[in-house]
């Protein structure tokens, strides 16, 4: 570690952007599928080190060593947007490359953003580095993931907490959302960043102990049952149409879609039965008329509970991206809209058109009913879907939960996303949306179902673990149980409430051991 130590502070600025950009592309390993989660804490250890051995760096010199990290993580952890863009959008190699790049920059503000305040508020509050790794750094990270979740509608996609779905820190995750456990990561590297700074003993050890009390608290939060059985388990079947999305929308090739899709659905009943995101290809309008009332006389002769994807007309040129429910026990139809829109694929920014109409994407505009929607009874369960990304904001999900709890119908028991990442060929997309998913699950304490069009079509349990799984891009139908849970963990009964409190608790411990300080950067 001292070794290191040598080697860090003899970096030149161009030098250390190099390893930062280098450090921040391996965090990507962290994240499925390749699932080396404990090196997230190394390479973020790395990073604080590097920032905390150069005081003598200026504002830019720091941006441009923070922004590499940041930046080498979001571009190639993102990467497989170049297919959509090119492949399917037709857009130019070298466009989609600037675009991404563009992307890339702007997520990679934030973290770039947290390690600038937390500079600026060390020698504001002079503020040893100690506790500015142990209290400011974890702090900041969450609250600017938090940020990059929320501004611009939110993309908050590669969060540090991710990585962690499977470690024992997994365990913070319904209490403290996927931004507290960003900080709880933080927290870790900073830790491990104390042996490479050459602390003193002291430090260390009370580093050291701060490491094992984490891990054991995470371990021991594992083992508490926040929600608990609901009902008898449903029987499902989840399709997967594995289409091309180069063929999806071509008119040679609506007709077999939809036969099969409806031979998908008939094939054989079960409690639940969905299929993907838009796996109708059309609109509800331009369905063959007698399509849809099929469904529904199945969904009474079978027993079964279809959730099906399509786009619905509403007329005067009104469109949503939807789930229709069709009920064994009710023929009036069930309707998700999906709420949070996809920038640039189901709505244009204001004065990006041009871009829109570069990608040749199609059923560009669509209308958001708003957060809040009905779940759906299934014999004694409760369903609630969401549609493709949505289920990356956590905070929305557990919002609906606790307003459904406080109805008579209750709060969901099962969870059910439907997407479609065909866009993005046998990329990292589609295990990456996996883990996200199955962070859901923890933060809930309620299974998610998934039913996509490539991959990864999936049952998870309340634990966050992956129970079934169809390989993906592969034609098929993924059968079998699922069990509801009822109750509110307390995320869902507060949110990301809890990690912002924390987060301001610790800025705050902050300031007074600073004030209790002289007046001077301590080392």
């Amino acid at each position: 570690m001292f070794a290191v130590n040598t080697w860090l502070q003899k970096l030149s600025v161009p030098r250390a952007s190099l390893v930062a950009l280098l450090l921040g592309g391996m965090n990507v390993l962290s994240f499925a599928p390749f699932f080396v989660w404990p090196l997230q804490f190394v390479t973020l250890a790395l990073l604080f080190s590097i920032v905390l051995l150069h005081p003598e760096w200026n504002k830019k010199q720091l941006f441009v060593v923070s922004f590499s990290y940041a930046f080498g993580m979001m571009f190639s952890g993102v990467s497989w947007l170049l297919i959509a863009m090119t492949r399917y959008g037709g857009m130019p190699w070298i466009l989609a490359i600037i675009a991404l790049a563009f992307l890339a920059s702007y997520m990679a503000l934030f973290p770039t953003l947290t390690l600038l305040f937390a500079r600026s508020l060390r020698r504001r509050w002079s503020i040893p580095n100690s506790v500015l790794l142990l209290l400011v750094i974890p702090a900041l990270w969450a609250l600017f993931e938090y940020l990059r979740g929320y501004l611009m509608t939110g993309f908050p996609w590669l969060s540090l907490g991710y990585a962690q779905v499977a470690s024992p820190l997994a365990g913070f995750a319904p209490v403290l959302g996927v931004y507290g456990l960003s900080g709880i990561v933080c927290l870790i590297a900073a830790c491990v960043s104390l042996f490479v700074l050459k602390a003193s003993r002291r430090k260390r050890t009370a580093g050291l102990a701060l490491l094992l009390v984490v891990f054991g608290l995470g371990f021991g939060l594992q083992n508490i049952a926040w929600t608990s059985p609901h009902g008898k388990p449903l029987s499902v079947r989840l399709a997967q149409g594995n289409i091309d999305q180069g063929v999806k929308f071509d008119a040679d090739f609506i007709d077999s879609t939809l036969s099969l899709y409806r031979s998908m659905i008939t094939e054989k009943p079960a409690d639940l039965i969905a299929v993907p995101e838009t796996a109708l290809p059309i609109l509800t309008s331009q369905l063959p008329p007698d399509y849809l009332p099929q469904l529904q006389t199945y969904a009474s002769e079978s027993g079964s509970n279809l959730f099906v994807g399509v786009a619905t007309d509403d007329g005067n040129n009104r469109y949503s991206n939807s789930v229709l429910g069709y009920s064994a026990h009710d023929t009036q139809v069930y309707r998700y809209d999906k709420h949070h829109l996809v920038p640039f694929g189901e709505f244009v920014p204001y004065g990006f058109r041009w871009f829109v109409n570069m990608m040749q994407i199609p059923l560009g505009e669509f209308a958001s009913p708003g957060v809040l929607q009905a779940n759906q009874r299934v014999k004694d369960q409760r369903v609630m879907p969401n549609i493709c990304y949505e289920d990356l904001f956590g905070d929305e999900i557990a919002l609906q939960l606790r307003a459904q709890a406080q109805t008579a119908q209750g709060a969901a028991t099962i969870l059910l996303n439907v997407s479609n990442l065909a866009w993005y060929g046998d990329s990292i997309a589609i295990p990456q949306h996996l883990q996200i998913s199955q962070m859901r699950s923890l933060e809930t304490g309620r299974p998610m179902l998934r039913s996509t069009n490539t991959g990864a079509t999936a049952i998870i349990n309340e634990r966050g673990e992956i129970i079934a799984q169809l390989p993906t891009l592969t034609l098929g139908s993924l059968a079998g149980q699922v069990q509801g849970m009822q109750g509110l963990t307390p995320y869902i009964r507060f949110g990301d409430a809890t990690m912002a409190l924390l987060a301001g608790l610790a800025l705050l411990a902050a300031y007074f051991i600073s004030a209790r300080r002289p007046r001077r950067l301590q080392q």
